[in-house]
């Protein structure tokens, strides 16, 4: 592992610790706030001015599909309740905050994500796409960074620091679940936990590794004509162990994951605030 990702991964830990321990960390200066509007999950980034995590709120979730809100009342419920939430817990009033979307979302769908932001008490002051967020986060300069989503999978790739290609596919942690559903003869709500439980992931993994092939087979299309030399996986459908292993089989260019990718994207969501 090189240096530069033990930095970053030492990175997302401490978010990730101060998620699941429900804590905050001292802080100074302005605030920087991130709200990432998932398929499956919400999460709500804080971070200090210099990019440090502060705090974070996470609840799974099903009110946005594919970058679509498809429950709006539900999602503004959910952002308001992890705004509070962390607000408790830094003793602060969040006011301003940036989201994000899918790439090639225009128009009224960039608004609705807007809204729910807004509604919930946070005046919206950037809007990025989620693999450019990630690679923020990660520092890549050059690569492609893939955000396996729940319903969608984004495809960022980077020369010199700028975006210069995305796409936006149907693909993700929602057809992995779908297969599951079919495999056992249950339902697709059984299969969304199967699916998360930990215990049960190297039970499960064989079964979903054709999905996980076709992902990197369409991940492989989108690439070709680039000079890429690494892929960087991002999202909460890629936690699974050896998810990148099959990319790596199926392109054969080194592919990275790093640790808590579910967490990545709502990191870089707050750098741009």
């Amino acid at each position: 592992m090189s240096a530069d990702l033990i930095e970053v991964n030492n990175y997302i830990n401490t978010f990730a610790k101060l998620i699941y321990e429900h804590q905050a960390r001292q802080y100074h200066g302005k605030l920087k706030v991130g709200v990432d509007l998932g398929t499956a999950n919400i999460v709500l980034s804080v971070l200090d001015e210099f990019g440090n995590p502060v705090a974070g709120s996470l609840y799974p979730a099903s009110v946005v599909k594919d970058g679509l809100v498809v429950d709006y009342v539900g999602a503004v419920r959910i952002v308001k309740e992890l705004k509070r939430q962390v607000e408790e817990l830094i003793g602060e009033t969040l006011t301003y905050a940036a989201t994000a979307v899918p790439p090639g979302t225009v128009g009224g769908n960039m608004k609705a994500i807007s809204n729910v932001v807004e509604s919930a008490g946070m005046e919206v002051v950037r809007v990025v796409d989620e693999p450019t967020a990630a690679a923020s986060v990660l520092n890549v300069t050059d690569g492609a960074v893939v955000d396996v989503g729940g319903g969608t999978t984004g495809i960022s790739i980077l020369k010199n620091g700028e975006v210069i290609y995305t796409a936006d596919e149907p693909t993700g942690g929602t057809h992995m679940s779908l297969v599951l559903a079919g495999y056992y003869k249950i339902s697709f709500e059984e299969a969304e936990k199967l699916k998360k439980d930990p215990n049960r992931q190297k039970e499960i993994f064989p079964i979903v590794v054709p999905v996980i092939e076709k992902m990197a087979s369409i991940v492989k299309r989108h690439i070709e004509g680039h000079d890429i030399d690494k892929i960087f996986l991002v999202g909460g459908a890629c936690c699974f162990a050896g998810f990148e292993k099959v990319f790596l089989k199926q392109i054969g260019i080194e592919t990275i994951k790093p640790v808590h990718p579910l967490l990545v994207t709502p990191l870089g969501i707050g750098l741009f605030s």
